[in-house]
C-alpha cells in the first residue's frame, strides 16, 4: 500500500499552478520536489495537508481521502500520521526542546504517560540537550528539534518544506543524513521540497514542478 497517493491533483486558488500531478510514493521513498519560487511546490504541501483545498483531483494518505475527512478527522490524522518540517524550524521560543517535542502527542492525549521518556530519547538520539530553550538552539539544533517533533507520532508520512534552506553546507549535510536514515529506519515515506540540487539529489526520484508541464 502506498503511503501517500496525488491522483490528477490540481492546485492552486483560482486557477491551477502547473498541470494535474499524478504521484505515488511507498514506505521508504524519498521524493524532491522542485521548481520556480511561485510555481506552487508550498501550496502542493499545504493541498496535501489538507489545507488548501484542491482544484481538482485527490490526496490520499494510506487510504484515507484528505479532503473528505470533517475538521476533527483532519486534524487527527495531521498530527498522527503526518510529520511537517519547515525551513527554520517553526519551535515556540519560549519552551525548551523537549515542550516543543512532546506537543503534537499532547495535544490528542494529555495524559500520555510515556511521551516525555519517549521524546527525550529521541532528542538525545538527534544529539539535542533536552532541557535547552528553544530560543538558545543552534540551527542545526532547531532543524534536529523540528525533527523530533515530526517523528514523536511516528508518522507514515512526512513533509519537508525548503528544512535545510537557512543551514551552511555542512550542517545541510547532516540534516539531509539524519533526515534520510530516519525515514529508512521507520520505513516511512519523504516528500521534500527543496530549491539546492544538493539536496535533491539525495532524493530516490525528483520531480521538476513547471507551469507548462511536468518534468
Amino acid at each position: 500500500m502506498s503511503i501517500l497517493e496525488c491522483k490528477n491533483l490540481l492546485c492552486g486558488y483560482s486557477h491551477p499552478l502547473f498541470p494535474s500531478l499524478n504521484l505515488t510514493i511507498q514506505a521508504g521513498e524519498t521524493v524532491a520536489i522542485m521548481g520556480r519560487s511561485g510555481i506552487g511546490k508550498t501550496t502542493l504541501l499545504t493541498t496535501i495537508l489538507g489545507m488548501t483545498p484542491p482544484l481538482g483531483g485527490e490526496v490520499l494518505v494510506g487510504e484515507v481521502n484528505v479532503h473528505k475527512l470533517k475538521f476533527d478527522q483532519l486534524a487527527f490524522l495531521r498530527s498522527t500520521q503526518i510529520g511537517t518540517i519547515f525551513q527554520n524550524g517553526e519551535l515556540m521560543s519560549q519552551y525548551n526542546a523537549l515542550d516543543n517535542v512532546m506537543l503534537p502527542r499532547l495535544l490528542w492525549n494529555k495524559n500520555d504517560a510515556t511521551v516525555a521518556e519517549e521524546a527525550a530519547a529521541l532528542l538525545q538520539s538527534l544529539q539535542v540537550e533536552p532541557t535547552r530553550m528553544a530560543v538558545d538552539l543552534s540551527g542545526g539544533e532547531r532543524q534536529r528539534t523540528a525533527l523530533a517533533r515530526a517523528l514523536i507520532n511516528n508518522p507514515k508520512l512526512l513533509l519537508a518544506d525548503e528544512p535545510t534552506g537557512a543551514l551552511d553546507a555542512e550542517l545541510r549535510d547532516e540534516a539531509m543524513d539524519l533526515l534520510l536514515l530516519q525515514v529508512q529506519q521507520r520505513n516511512c515515506g519523504l516528500l521534500l521540497v527543496t530549491h539546492d540540487p544538493a539536496v535533491a539529489t539525495r532524493a530516490d526520484r525528483i520531480i521538476n514542478l513547471t507551469a507548462c508541464g511536468i518534468a
